[in-house]
């Protein structure tokens, strides 16, 4: 089975026409993945250790002495910055927000939010949204639906699909669901798996 990660098969899903195959195409042939090519994994798990030992909002800014890569010197503190304004004074307490591999048609996709926070009272799985331009309602649609579907009945209580864009320090939920996306998506990924050992 092919396995894509939850932003390739966005970034495919995103896509139209001839750059969806080229996506397609390179997600196939790219490098295995290495924690060293990972810009925001720092981040990512500075953010989870936080939350997961019970530690104070003061400690994000803990990570920003530890860097040495001068983007990650320069991107960093606005992460930092907007990941702390949208904690603010929220009471925020940590459950493990598991992963699952949603597949169908032989082509599994991870999915696997970094957060599973209970905020002031209310239980979210959270994606971290951490690049610079905003995310648009598409991806968060797309992503939100994937978290519902693979997580929602893992969950012993209810719980929202959320992402947080950090930089802007919003956390963002779907108010409605979408007639007709979950098929959609099983056609994306019937459209992945025809093409796959073509390219």
């Amino acid at each position: 089975m092919a396995d894509l990660s939850l932003t390739d098969f966005v970034d495919i899903v995103s896509a139209s026409g001839t750059p969806k195959l080229t996506k397609v195409r390179q997600v196939k042939h790219r490098p295995d993945y290495s924690p060293a090519t990972d810009f925001y994994r720092p981040f990512r798990e500075h953010v989870v250790e936080i939350h997961s030992l019970g530690r104070p909002r003061t400690e994000l800014d803990a990570l920003l002495s530890t860097l040495t890569d001068k983007k990650k010197m320069v991107n960093y503190p606005s992460l930092v910055d907007g990941y702390s304004r949208w904690w603010g004074r929220k009471s925020l307490s940590w459950f493990d927000p598991g992963s699952e591999l949603w597949s169908a048609h032989g082509i599994g996709v991870r999915v696997n939010p970094e957060l599973g926070l209970t905020v002031n009272e209310s239980r979210h799985l959270i994606k971290l949204y951490l690049k610079a331009d905003p995310i648009s309602k598409n991806r968060l649609d797309i992503i939100t639906q994937l978290m519902d579907e693979a997580l929602g009945p893992h969950q012993d209580t209810p719980c929202t699909m959320s992402v947080l864009d950090v930089r802007r320090a919003k956390l963002i939920s779907p108010t409605v669901p979408i007639t007709g996306l979950s098929a959609a998506l099983d056609g994306e990924l019937a459209y992945v798996a025809a093409i796959w050992p073509k390219v």
